[in-house]
């Protein structure tokens, strides 16, 4: 074994998960109209169901998983975590019912809880100087796969819409025999487990402990819930509009996909500080609420396909408000920030599934076809945080100081 391999490992473990999480997105909506007998509108709340029980598993797990692995190691943690995500994808290939479908969303969603412990793992075996690079091949890591496994999810349907967890299935019984094999354990100094530090609300807490924030973190919530509209609505929203079939469901995603890695890994990096985090959101939120304007009502699928890149491009709102929450707050109070940032962002993907696919069911149950109507209240919504961001009097004007 050579000192790269365990790196290997992890790296093709964040590929895994992701894919994981891109692979089921095309056939979802098959898979639950197969399960059920029932309508495409009818499959879109049981959808958002299961995303939001997998989100909810991962906020209420990952501090304690996180705490687990400083307890009892790293490799245990990785490949316990493996070995029940390998199982679930079992489930998921053979569940008949739509509770054994939810039971299954509800493992999947603790067991994938492991980018904490695998950035711990890289922390262990990373020198000072090296960290840094590390934790990019690993948030890169998960990208690739994010894009890779919508596009593959689209292809392996032509086979059913249960291959793609099939195939799931594979690669996690590969990868978690070849970490029995590679993966060392780097935990050199245990800590007894903390109950308390495996709390998920405890970073939202340090809201208090962050005067002059307010604001800015609803502005945050906001945006996160409009945004996350996209992953909750797409396939079925795609499919009812445009017809589109599972592979272009897949390859529609991929462009996503692709899209937002040359958002995060180039224009953030020339936008942001040309214009500045300030004119960033006064532009870039307005920006997204067009966007999801022109979504909303688009009438072709050609049409959508160009939008995605656009769409894509309103990421940039993020790291601007991130930004902006940092230079306000204490030097001393940057991890408390981002552990609210976090738990803001898990919360969101926990609501917005229920949202806006109750919203889509509304809108195209019995002789009702608008299934842009998701975006629409998106749009609204990115309209509020806009209101908010530009209610702050006080945060733009420390911002000028």
């Amino acid at each position: 074994m050579t000192p790269r391999l365990p790196i290997v490992f992890i790296l093709v473990t964040m590929v895994i998960e992701a894919m994981g999480i891109g692979l089921i997105l095309p056939v979802m909506p098959s898979l639950l109209r197969e399960v059920q007998g029932t309508s495409l509108s009818q499959a879109a709340l049981w959808g958002g169901l299961l995303a939001s029980s997998y989100a909810l598993m991962q906020f209420l797990f990952s501090p304690a998983i996180g705490n687990l692995s400083d307890r009892f190691g790293r490799r245990p943690v990785l490949l316990g975590s493996l070995a029940v995500i390998f199982f679930d994808y079992v489930l998921m290939v053979l569940a008949d019912t739509i509770w054994l479908l939810l039971i299954g969303r509800i493992i999947a969603g603790i067991a994938a809880a492991t980018m904490s412990t695998a950035m711990a793992f890289m922390a262990d075996i990373s020198t000072p100087e090296k960290k840094a690079a590390n934790f990019g091949l690993v948030s890169a890591a998960f990208g690739a796969g994010f894009v890779l496994g919508p596009a593959i999810g689209g292809l392996l349907a032509e086979w059913g819409p249960r291959a793609p967890f099939w195939a799931a299935a594979i690669l996690s019984g590969a990868n978690l025999v070849f970490g029995l094999i590679v993966l060392p354990e780097t935990l050199r100094k245990p800590r007894p487990f903390n109950l308390s530090r495996a709390n998920p609300l405890g970073s939202l807490r340090a809201v208090t402990a962050l005067p002059g924030l307010g604001g800015l973190l609803l502005v945050f919530f906001f945006y996160q819930v409009a945004n996350w509209v996209y992953p909750a609505i797409w396939a079925y929203f795609t499919q009812s509009a445009f017809g589109w079939t599972e592979r272009m469901v897949g390859v529609s995603l991929a462009v996503y996909g692709i899209s937002m890695v040359v958002v995060q890994g180039v224009l953030i990096r020339w936008i942001i500080p040309r214009l500045g985090e300030r004119t960033t959101l006064r532009w870039f939120l307005p920006y997204n609420a067009v966007i999801l304007l022109c979504v909303a009502f688009v009438p072709h699928g050609w049409l959508m396909l160009l939008l995605t890149p656009f769409s894509a491009l309103g990421a940039i709102v993020q790291p601007a408000i991130q930004g902006v929450a940092s230079r306000v707050t204490a030097d001393d109070a940057q991890g408390e920030l981002q552990g609210v940032l976090a738990s803001i962002t898990a919360i969101a993907a926990i609501v917005s599934p229920l949202l806006m696919t109750r919203i889509f069911n509304i809108a195209t149950e019995g002789d009702r076809h608008f299934p842009g109507a998701p975006f629409l209240s998106a749009c609204g919504l990115m309209i509020v945080a806009w209101l908010l961001y530009r209610s702050q009097r006080d945060l733009r004007a420390s911002l000028k100081t």
